[in-house]
């Protein structure tokens, strides 16, 4: 039996993409299905990533790209490097969303680089965090030195139903925490690398039902391709990685991985 996968957050727009991103995006979605990927989820940071997004979710959807990819649904939202911006073009691609337009996102705090001023990056997170809970869509967050910041604003502004911490940074105090409030955590190629104990020590703290695992394509390349352009068709490194770290089969963890990115994201 084949198993399946899902890479629930990984970056396909042109702007990540080589010169001919449409062709681009498409041989690694090939690459996906045939290492045993069912879908993905792509992520916007900004309004024309977001749109990206939608377009590609959207070709896929019609056949526009051919046939035998993997199904891509698209998460749409402003990253914290870009707060400060207006989001006005964010409710006008949540009021004429598509079946396939699932999240907001990534949205969150990122003290570690600070591209944007904290005060700001805290309104913009919050304003997407009630943007998620008007549309009823999950939440896609980006965190980063910030869990304090992080924490009190999901306190104030209350965790929507589905929300994911993406690329988890943290150690196991913070994903315990994540835990205790409902989020579930996703784990990239970092996982994987040789200096994340801390991270590996997280994931076991974090129950089956409430784990991810993603790509963050074309960042964050697992071992052995660490340094080389990410994609989809490796999310089953980091899926290894974290069954490795709680003791598991790694066909457990891809099996309630997809169960949970297909609640969260509306797949099937």
């Amino acid at each position: 039996m084949t198993t399946t996968w899902v890479d629930s957050h990984c970056h396909l727009q042109e702007r990540f993409l080589p010169d001919d991103g449409d062709s681009a995006a498409v041989d690694a979605l090939r690459r996906a299905a045939e290492t045993g990927v069912s879908a993905v989820i792509c992520v916007g940071t900004d309004e024309a990533t977001s749109r990206q997004a939608v377009a590609l979710s959207a070709a896929v959807a019609s056949g526009a790209l051919g046939t035998g990819l993997p199904e891509v649904r698209c998460v749409v939202g402003l990253h914290p490097h870009e707060a400060g911006e207006q989001i006005d073009w964010l409710d006008r691609l949540l009021a004429d969303r598509s079946a396939d337009l699932v999240g907001v996102g990534e949205c969150g705090l990122d003290y570690f680089y600070e591209h944007a001023p904290k005060a700001e990056q805290r309104q913009a997170f919050a304003a997407q965090i009630a943007r998620a809970h008007d549309a009823g869509l999950a939440l896609v967050i980006h965190a980063r030195d910030a869990w304090d910041d992080l924490f009190s604003v999901l306190d104030s502004e209350g965790v929507p139903a589905e929300t994911v911490l993406h690329c988890f940074t943290g150690g196991p105090r913070e994903a315990e925490r994540c835990v205790e409030l409902g989020l579930t955590v996703s784990f990239s190629g970092i996982v994987t690398f040789k200096n994340a104990q801390d991270i590996r020590e997280a994931a076991i703290s974090v129950p089956l039902d409430q784990l991810l695992v993603e790509t963050d394509a074309p960042f964050l390349a697992p071992v052995p391709h660490r340094g080389a352009t990410n994609e989809p068709s490796w999310v089953s490194l980091v899926g290894a990685a974290v069954a490795a770290a709680q003791g598991r089969d790694p066909q457990v963890v891809a099996a309630a991985t997809t169960a949970n990115a297909a609640r969260i994201f509306r797949l099937g």
